[in-house]
């Protein structure tokens, strides 16, 4: 983006502004019939299940732009929505992008929140297909829609694990809180010291994890070539004690998770520590990372140990055995909930 060059956004119509910004987004999908120019889009189902996501950012409660470059940012808009379609077991055809922006925001830089919207659009073949614009009083609003879709036989919901299940987790977590605060440490010397010049290259992992996380489409297809359909699914967003919380309430199950077991990466470990943070309080507790967390039917387990990257990391357990965390040395701890809170007073 150029630093030179400002046009202000109020010297554009909205009709102008959103062929400026959705201009060079390519369609991917054949079953879009209508995208962006009409009062609605049009897609062509063919008799699957639609699944339909949304989800808000808002500046200053889900971002904050003095480490978030723009480009990042929209990026992350879209992805973390795709995410919950992959949850479902289904697959993203499109978005519908609707943004709320203050006179502050220039032409140049909604172009460069745009752009990484088309990257993401790009790398995982979903189509732009609508939204809107609109004006804020303060800050930046961004709504994206994921519009996916799934046989009734593929799709799999929060609410169908059962007791004996095994519970697996992909990748890694708690990287994406300890990029967090290494960002909003940083954040905070230089304004001490607006000269400070930040040196981030060590933690790229764990800041990457945070500012451009991507969603497990690649897992979603392995799933389906080793013939595994999950029994309960979820992306963790909210961390991993929220997200279990909620396949066993809406499943009526307890579970337990081994301590020992849970996969965090070592750059992960040593910041936490550096932080005098637990690592797996922040496996536990951090959220964005948007992994997936799933359970399996016993007899599945000799499929999903031939899969990369997917640890084994407890059981599902009748309701009456509570959620439980099963330490290193051997104790046991109730889970409960404290990952991301919407409207936790702090952000009031």
């Amino acid at each position: 983006m150029s630093e030179n060059k400002r046009t202000e956004i109020n010297r554009l119509g909205e009709f102008e502004l959103i062929h400026r910004l959705t201009n060079g987004f390519e369609q991917y999908q054949g079953n879009t019939v209508k995208g962006i120019g009409d009062d609605a889009a049009v897609i062509d189902n063919s008799g699957e299940m639609t699944l339909i996501s949304t989800d808000m950012m808002v500046e200053g409660i889900h971002f904050d732009l003095m480490y978030t470059p723009l480009k990042h940012l929209g990026y992350k808009s879209i992805v973390t929505n795709l995410s919950d379609i992959y949850a479902m077991n289904g697959t993203p055809r499109q978005v519908t992008v609707s943004i709320a922006l203050s006179n502050r925001f220039s032409l140049e830089a909604v172009e460069e929140l745009y752009s990484g919207m088309r990257s993401a659009c790009k790398r995982y073949k979903v189509d732009l297909i609508g939204g809107d614009t609109s004006s804020s009083q303060k800050g930046l609003f961004i709504s994206v829609t994921a519009i996916g879709q799934a046989t009734n036989e593929e799709i799999v919901y929060r609410n169908t694990a059962l007791p004996g299940d095994i519970i697996c987790v992909s990748g890694d977590l708690g990287g994406a809180y300890v990029g967090l605060q290494i960002l909003e440490r940083e954040k905070a010397i230089f304004l001490e010291n607006p000269d400070f010049k930040p040196e981030l290259e060590d933690n790229a992992y764990i800041i990457g994890r945070q500012l451009k996380p991507e969603p497990r489409a690649d897992l979603i297809y392995s799933l389906r070539q080793a013939g595994i359909k999950p029994t309960a699914m979820i992306d963790i967003s909210d961390g991993l004690a929220s997200d279990l919380l909620h396949i066993c309430t809406q499943s009526n199950v307890g579970a337990v998770i081994k301590e020992a077991q849970v996969p965090i990466h070592t750059v992960t470990e040593q910041q936490a520590i550096k932080f005098r943070l637990d690592p797996i309080t922040c496996a536990l507790n951090g959220g964005e990372d948007y992994e997936l967390l799933f359970t399996l039917h016993p007899d599945d387990l000799d499929k999903i140990q031939g899969l990369s990257d997917v640890y084994i990391i407890g059981s599902i357990l009748p309701p009456e055995d509570g959620v439980l965390l099963e330490t290193s040395g051997g104790n046991f701890h109730k889970i409960i909930a404290q990952g991301w809170d919407h409207f936790d007073e702090s952000t009031d």
